[in-house]
């Protein structure tokens, strides 16, 4: 069967409603989550022949709530299933209207991201179940974006899936203090999988454009179910100027291209308008928040023609801000470049000593390649090698390292002969 986008841009549009409708009807995230994708997996193999059904939301809660029946029925685990949604489904939905009567309107989304992100569960957890219920990835897609074997991830899912059955699925959708928690923990999920999409933690590739357009839809998608969120638009529009530079990051060959080299033509500019005009929009509505911060420094790097147009005060002033507000070692890192930049290497190289006793950080690869870069512009090339060969045998990532190599052998090299 050939692929169709259109079906399948819609079958990842309705993923979430039409799980979020099921878990809402008859409970058991479990049980509805496997019916769920059973009915979209129906739905890929039927539409691109037969054509998309007039109301393609209300055929795929039909379908799913068949396969859940079918489960519940099912001679192995018949009992204990019936019991469970029995239980759970109230007396009137066993004998009300079918499911394909849902009011269209009805938008159980956001309830269902608020519940893949159950405070029992594990970061990582969180972002496969993500991915899984609400991005409508399959478990081969997530593993193989991760990296990681398909079985892996599949144990990884499925344990998720056993907490909440365990702890229990409130589908209700949290108020207060509990809201405001949640939402943050849904947040770093989708800023999780946006940073491994733009930079692997490991493999032969530096980036994984799938994952990045995942949490950038997903985003989106999140801010116009919560358009006056502020920290929701502000990491969407750190989303959308992060991932515009994608395109200049790396050469044909998959080398490395560090920001002061980019060529900044080949920057997105629509994503940097939309990006720029979201967070213009959204920093004077009031109090910054860490999200908003990081896409103002991004915003001003991006504004830059070259690197040495960079308004280095600014993004020190807005680094110092967000260490204030969200203390954070990576944070600590980036703003010792800026320190750097703006009051000479060797104050940025004194943040760095302070960072070191942080145990964190002591021996991560990043602080490591970012003293070397600040000890080459104090003059100091034999302790940058150092620095960047050191770099390089502790990075997992397969670009980064022959990078960090390159950056050593080339200091390594007398003088005359450096490129």
């Amino acid at each position: 069967m050939s692929r169709d986008p259109g079906v399948e841009d819609l079958l990842r549009e309705l993923a979430p409603q039409v799980l979020g409708a099921l878990v809402r009807r008859y409970g058991q995230f479990h049980l509805c989550e496997d019916a769920s994708q059973e009915a979209l997996l129906a739905a890929a193999l039927q539409w691109p022949t037969d054509g998309i059904p007039a109301n393609p939301r209300g055929w795929l809660i039909t379908v799913g709530a068949r396969r859940l029946m079918d489960q519940v029925r099912s001679e192995q685990s018949r009992r204990s299933r019936e019991e469970l949604i029995a239980v759970a489904t109230p007396q009137s939905e066993l004998v009300g209207s079918p499911a394909d009567a849902e009011p269209v309107d009805r938008d159980d989304s956001l309830a269902l991201l608020f519940g893949c992100c159950h405070p029992e569960l594990s970061a990582p957890s969180q972002v496969a179940l993500t991915l899984r219920a609400v991005g409508g990835l399959t478990t081969a897609q997530i593993a193989a974006a991760f990296g990681v074997p398909e079985a892996t991830m599949a144990q990884r899912i499925s344990r998720a899936k056993q907490t909440i059955r365990e702890t229990g699925y409130d589908f209700g959708l949290p108020a207060g203090a509990e809201r405001t928690e949640r939402l943050r923990a849904v947040l770093h999920v989708l800023y999780l999988v946006f940073n491994e999409g733009y930079t692997a933690t490991d493999g032969d590739e530096l980036t994984v454009p799938a994952l990045s357009q995942e949490a950038i839809r997903l985003t989106r998608w999140l801010h116009r179910l919560l358009p006056e969120d502020s920290e929701v638009a502000g990491l969407l529009a750190l989303m959308l100027l992060t991932d515009a530079r994608r395109p200049a990051r790396t050469l044909p060959d998959g080398s490395v291209v560090p920001l002061a080299e980019q060529d900044r033509h080949k920057w997105d500019q629509e994503q940097i308008a939309e990006g720029t005009a979201l967070i213009s929009a959204t920093l004077p509505r009031g109090e910054a928040g860490p999200y908003q911060l990081q896409a103002a420094i991004a915003a001003v790097h991006d504004e830059a023609p070259t690197m040495a147009d960079t308004d280095w005060a600014q993004i020190l002033g807005l680094y110092d801000l967000l260490q204030f507000l969200a203390p954070n070692p990576f944070t600590a890192l980036n703003r010792a470049v800026a320190v750097g930049m703006v009051h000479g290497p060797g104050a940025g190289l004194r943040v760095l000593d302070e960072l070191a006793a942080d145990k964190r950080m002591a021996r991560h690869h990043r602080l490591l390649a970012t003293r070397a870069h600040l000890r080459e512009l104090a003059g100091d090339r034999q302790a940058a090698a150092a620095d960047y060969l050191e770099a390089a045998r502790r990075s997992t990532s397969g670009p980064e390292r022959r990078y960090l190599a390159v950056q050593a052998a080339r200091l390594e090299a007398p003088a005359g002969q450096a490129r």
